[in-house]
């Protein structure tokens, strides 16, 4: 594999990684809101959820997402009601957290773990990315170059992420002032992104 491909597929999953999305928001509103501790193990959770659809993609697995309509509908129903059951979740904790006096139960480091790897397991466009990124950077007959274009990208994730949870660490006390209108804000953007995979019908 030439040092060009290799920085090419470093640049691009660079991109993919900092770009803000359904991670960035799950992270972000962990570390906020319930601490450190917690929003390591939602990354840790994303990470284990990347590797299990890059070890798919690779074993040919998630060519099924775009050659079946109906495997890949299945996939993305399953995590658009997950993210929108997350977001009506929190939703309900925050209203009962006024009422509470912010008495919320702290989830421990397993729970955020399943939230991480579930939000990642069950959308289908993480599948789809392995699927069709990876090929173009593998050289033919050379399939472990593939686990190094995979640590590649989830090595970025595991650097990036942790960044974002310190810069949330450090915002966090003054955040907190407008932490209901907050909590309720990023509660929203997953019934809203939920409700964008639900009705995104493409599979690629």
């Amino acid at each position: 594999m030439s040092t060009a491909a290799l920085l090419s597929f470093s640049l691009i999953a660079l991109l993919t990684v900092v770009t803000p999305g359904l991670d960035t928001v799950l992270v972000l509103r962990t570390a906020l809101f319930t601490g450190k501790r917690a929003a390591l193990g939602v990354v840790l959770g994303i990470t284990l959820g990347c590797l299990v659809w890059a070890v798919a993609g690779l074993a040919g697995l998630t060519a099924l997402l775009q050659a079946s309509e109906l495997a890949y509908d299945v996939v993305r129903w399953l995590g658009a009601a997950y993210l929108i059951y997350l977001g009506a979740k929190a939703l309900w904790q925050s209203r009962r957290a006024v009422e509470a006096q912010d008495s919320r139960p702290v989830p421990t480091a397993g729970a955020s773990l399943r939230v991480g790897l579930l939000t990642n397991l069950l959308n289908p466009k993480v599948g789809v990315f392995y699927l069709s990124l990876l090929p173009q950077f593998m050289p033919a007959g050379q399939p472990a170059w593939g686990a190094v274009l995979v640590a590649i990208h989830l090595g970025l994730g595991l650097v990036w992420l942790p960044i974002l949870i310190a810069v949330a660490g450090r915002a966090r006390a003054f955040l907190v002032r407008q932490r209901v209108l907050l909590d309720r804000l990023t509660a929203s953007v997953f019934v809203a992104l939920g409700l964008k995979l639900a009705f995104d019908s493409s599979a690629g």
